[in-house]
């Protein structure tokens, strides 16, 4: 009888080795070789059986069916889903833990129409727990249906019974598979069950979500495997500190993967923040040196935020230099293009940056409001509270133009700024606006002078 076998897989990429590395020599990543028992079953003898076919055709002969999306019942989640929910779609969503994955999910259900049937499969949460939850977000949806079951087989079983218009699993990671011996959670179970789910729910064209936990790092657990098998993969941000949650989309087979959604946290459930803009820039100072906003494009949504710039000179050998929700390494070239084309000299002062409200500034557009609170607060001077400044900054000192021009000056103006600053080759292919002053610039320090 064969016995079984014990395996090392990476629990990055999946590589199977015998024998345990300390780097993986698929994917080069340090001490995430797992090991795993395999258990070595005989194969049942089956009768060979001749498959069918399907007739090659060409692509010019295929005719689209018209896509039906299931609306969510929140704009924000159905604007990163690209417009809704495809019919026979897999979504994967990964956050921290206590982040909002399941209340999210569970409002769903709230807002989708109840002549849609849901089957919510929960691996970790009681009856009883998730009924309480329910109570506490409003749900009286008569169609959901929760099982609270962790055996795969099983829950294909009720795919195909109950033929349900959604399928929630909550989580993945304690999900089995009773051929597979190795424990939950494992690479080879994450891996089959996704796998298995996936085949069940696309032979009935039911859209299904699928909850994953996050490793140490914040990436989502499990082999980069299943991010591929799925067609779309979100991930929620957020501080846990504050109340503001950050959905963001990272794979999208069926729309744009730069959209995001913001929500805010309550004793009620997730609430829509349909103008993220406003809220990052709440609670300003006014008339302070080191300040200056920045817009930033989201997919087609123009964000506006507060940098926050701090210069002081060094107390160390050593410059100190710290940026959150910005680039590091962009922050010390933008040092030295400063310096060295500007005339602005950070040599010996200790530099840094926040992006006020938890948002990433990762657009080269956001070099120009970076740029100016760090001279602002080494030179002590206040950029003007009605200013908003965008543009990308080459090694020459000079600022490059940038795209969406209308849609950023747009979100401006509704905010009720009255001077945008944006590079000069920009300003030239523009008609001009009512009610606020366009303010073209080709260098840094031409940009600082003009908004002091």
């Amino acid at each position: 009888m064969p016995k079984d076998r014990t395996v090392y897989i990476c629990t990055q990429c999946g590589f199977e080795s015998p024998k345990w590395y300390g780097k993986c020599t698929s994917c080069g990543e340090w001490n995430t070789m797992q090991e795993e028992v395999v258990s070595a079953r005989p194969a049942a003898s089956k009768p060979q059986k001749t498959r069918s076919i399907q007739k090659l055709q060409p692509v010019s002969d295929i005719q689209p069916k018209g896509e039906r999306r299931l609306k969510t019942g929140l704009g924000e989640l159905d604007r990163v889903l690209g417009g809704g929910i495809v019919p026979g779609s897999l979504v994967l969503i990964g956050g921290d833990p206590g982040i909002g994955k399941s209340t999210l999910l569970l409002q769903i259900c709230r807002y989708i129409d109840d002549n849609n049937k849901i089957l919510y499969v929960s691996g970790e949460e009681s009856l009883r727990q998730i009924k309480l939850r329910a109570d506490r977000l409003g749900i009286a949806n008569g169609n959901l249906y929760i099982v609270c079951e962790t055996d795969v087989d099983t829950i294909i079983q009720y795919i195909s019974h109950e033929t349900p218009d959604l399928l929630i699993i909550d989580s993945i990671q304690t999900m089995t598979l009773e051929a597979i011996a190795s424990a939950a959670g494992s690479v080879t179970q994450v891996r089959e069950s996704t796998s298995a789910i996936m085949k069940a729910a696309k032979a009935e064209e039911i859209p299904a979500f699928i909850v994953s936990h996050v490793n140490k790092d914040g990436a989502i657990a499990g082999p980069k495997v299943m991010e591929h098998i799925v067609d779309c993969v979100l991930y929620f941000e957020g501080d846990r500190n504050t109340s503001y949650r950050i959905l963001r989309c990272i794979k999208n087979r069926y729309g744009s993967t730069n959209e995001i959604g913001v929500f805010e946290m309550s004793d009620h459930g997730l609430l829509e923040v349909e103008n993220p803009s406003m809220m990052l820039l709440s609670g300003r100072p006014r008339n302070v040196s080191g300040t200056c906003v920045a817009c930033k494009m989201e997919g087609t949504r123009p964000l506006l935020a507060e940098v926050q710039g701090l210069v002081t000179p060094t107390g160390f050998g050593n410059p100190r230099r710290m940026a959150t929700g910005f680039d590091y390494n962009r922050l010390s070239l933008l040092l030295a293009v400063l310096e060295k084309r500007s005339g602005y000299f950070f040599s010996n002062m200790d530099a840094y940056v926040n992006v006020v409200g938890g948002l990433r500034l990762d657009e080269p557009a956001c070099d120009l409001p970076v740029a100016l609170s760090l001279i602002s607060s080494l030179k002590d001077q206040s950029v003007g509270d009605d200013v908003v400044a965008f543009g990308e900054i080459g090694l020459a000192g000079e600022i490059r133009s940038v795209s969406n021009i209308e849609a950023r000056i747009s979100e401006a103006v509704r905010l009720g700024f009255k001077r945008i600053l944006l590079p000069y080759q920009n300003l030239k292919r523009l008609s001009g606006h009512q009610g606020v002053e366009l303010i073209g610039a080709k260098t840094v320090r031409e940009a600082f002078e003009s908004v002091v």
